[in-house]
């Protein structure tokens, strides 16, 4: 008795199976009447919806001959380390990437250029459409230097103008910092130099004063022993006799000579004649002050390609939307369907 009933069963499902497609095929007009009423709606988005254009550019490191002029004040006479292609990149890399940047570029290119009512929505919904329009893809394993900038706008060449604008601002503002951080540290090396000439200085005049107090000693020495001249010494050479005469014996240059040096010291402008490590300085100094950074002739990256003005859309994707509206229309038409054969069932039972 059971084996009949289990052999039954698939036959029961294979039953049910061709009627449910039986009553499907009842209503296949339905189907594809939804099927063509979705597919029209997509058509009709993929063809009336405005084209969207994207521009790209791709960037690379530069090269020795771009960084040169950022080097040319750079050198072993100056005391600066020479920048290398992969410093100078990463300056541009991340300025590239930077939210200052963007946002620079949001606020005075992107806000403006939006029609007046649709400047007073939110600010970060706002930034947030502009941060799809603007993407930068980061290198790949294959090329670690090479970034990508994509810019996506309906009009095509303002697309291009865009990509175009945000390199040479990005560019610009690392050329800036280059130029800050090279004239920050000439000026630290410039005040090194000068308050070693300061010291220099000082110490020349303290040990002017200390002249002055010593022969100023000797003279009252000999003018209390009536020494106005210098004795005459035998047998004593004339550097010997010259530092005898330069330390306690100082008094015995006389007082006359002694006069003249104490007013001589006493009336002396400027010690900088006497210094002799001064005038280098000095030069070093006036190099350092005299150093005219032009880095508008270098380049901080290298560009591979122009920027060409798109001519093909990227978006909408028409045949991809056509497809998606004839297989949702299919399926939403066999749900509606479908929905529609099982109340028919419920009410017949």
């Amino acid at each position: 008795m059971d084996e009949p009933l289990v052999r039954r069963a698939p036959q029961s499902d294979e039953i049910d199976l061709i009627e449910l497609f039986r009553a499907l095929w009842s209503q296949k007009w339905l189907i594809v009447l939804v099927t063509v009423l979705v597919t029209a709606c997509a058509a009709a988005y993929a063809f009336l919806a405005k084209p969207v254009y994207q521009a790209r550019v791709a960037v690379f490191p530069p090269s020795l001959s771009d960084i040169a002029p950022f080097n040319f004040v750079r050198n072993a006479e100056i005391g600066l380390e020479p920048l290398t292609t992969e410093g100078v990149y990463a300056v541009f890399t991340r300025n590239l990437q930077s939210d200052e940047a963007r946002r620079s570029f949001f606020y005075e290119v992107y806000l403006p250029s939006l029609p007046e009512d649709e400047r007073n929505d939110s600010q970060d919904d706002l930034y947030e459409r502009f941060s799809e329009d603007l993407s930068i893809k980061r290198p790949g394993k294959d090329q670690p230097d090479r970034y990508e900038l994509f810019v996506e706008r309906k009009d095509p060449a303002q697309a291009a103008d865009w990509a175009r604008l945000y390199l040479e601002r990005v560019a610009r503002e690392s050329l800036q910092q280059m130029r800050e951080n090279a004239r920050s540290e000439i000026l630290v090396r410039g005040r090194t130099v000068q308050q070693q000439i300061d010291t220099l200085r000082e110490a020349a005049r303290n040990r002017r004063d200390d002249r002055i107090v010593r022969l100023k000693e000797a003279l009252a020495v000999a003018d209390a022993l009536k020494l106005e001249n210098p004795p005459v010494v035998t047998g004593q050479e004339a550097g010997q006799l010259a530092s005898i005469m330069d330390g306690s014996l100082m008094y015995m240059r006389g007082a006359k000579a002694l006069r003249a040096e104490i007013q001589s010291l006493e009336t002396r402008a400027s010690d900088d004649p006497f210094i002799g490590e001064l005038r280098n300085l000095q030069e070093k100094y006036n190099l350092y002050a005299g150093l005219k950074i032009d880095a508008e002739r270098g380049a901080v990256f290298r560009q591979d390609g122009s920027i060409v003005t798109p001519d093909e859309p990227i978006k909408p994707k028409k045949l991809l939307i056509l497809a998606l509206g004839v297989v949702l229309g299919g399926m939403l038409g066999l749900f509606i369907a479908l929905v529609r054969v099982m109340l028919k069932k419920r009410a017949a039972d």
